[in-house]
C-alpha cells in the first residue's frame, strides 16, 4: 500500500459516498485510478465495507472502549492504514511512551466489540494490545 492508497483510504473513511470524480480530483489522478484502487483495496481485504456513522448523542448506548497498541519494528504506517479502514476505530492516536498507538473503539454490543477487538489483533504489524472499556466520562473540554 503506497501514500495514494493511504491518502484514499483517509478520504474514504471521511465519507465513503465521495464521487469517484470527486476522489480522483483531490487525489489528483485518473477517476480509473481510483476506481483500479479502491477494486483492489476490497480485493486484498483491506477494504472489508463501508458503514454510516452517526453523531454520538443519536446513539448513547454505545460501547466505547480505549485500545493500546504496540507496533512491531516499522511496520506504523500500515497498522495506521489498516485501523483507519477499521469501522470500529472512532479516533486513532499516535502516542509515545510504552504503547505506540491509542485507539477509541467504538460498538453496539459486546459482541459487536469481541469482532472489532478480533479484527484489529489480526492486522499484520500489531505486536500487542490492551483494551480497557470506558465506564464514564467526567469532564470534556
Amino acid at each position: 500500500m503506497d501514500d495514494t492508497d493511504q491518502k484514499l483510504i483517509a478520504l474514504l473513511r471521511q465519507n465513503a459516498r465521495e464521487s469517484v470524480a470527486t476522489l480522483a480530483a483531490r487525489l489528483k489522478v485518473s477517476r480509473g485510478t481510483v476506481t483500479n484502487r479502491i477494486t483492489k483495496l476490497e480485493d486484498q481485504g483491506l477494504i472489508v465495507g463501508y458503514t454510516v456513522r452517526l453523531r454520538p448523542d443519536v446513539q448513547s448506548n454505545d460501547i466505547r472502549a480505549w485500545m493500546s497498541i504496540a507496533v512491531e519494528g516499522n511496520t506504523t504506517r500500515a497498522v495506521i492504514a489498516s485501523l483507519l479502514g477499521e469501522p470500529g476505530v472512532a479516533t486513532l492516536h499516535d502516542t509515545n511512551g510504552r504503547w505506540d498507538l491509542l485507539a477509541e473503539l467504538r460498538a453496539a454490543n459486546l459482541a459487536d466489540l469481541s469482532s472489532v477487538l478480533e479484527r484489529i489483533r489480526l492486522v499484520k504489524g500489531i505486536r500487542n494490545t490492551e483494551t480497557s472499556i470506558h465506564l464514564e466520562t467526567y469532564r470534556t473540554a
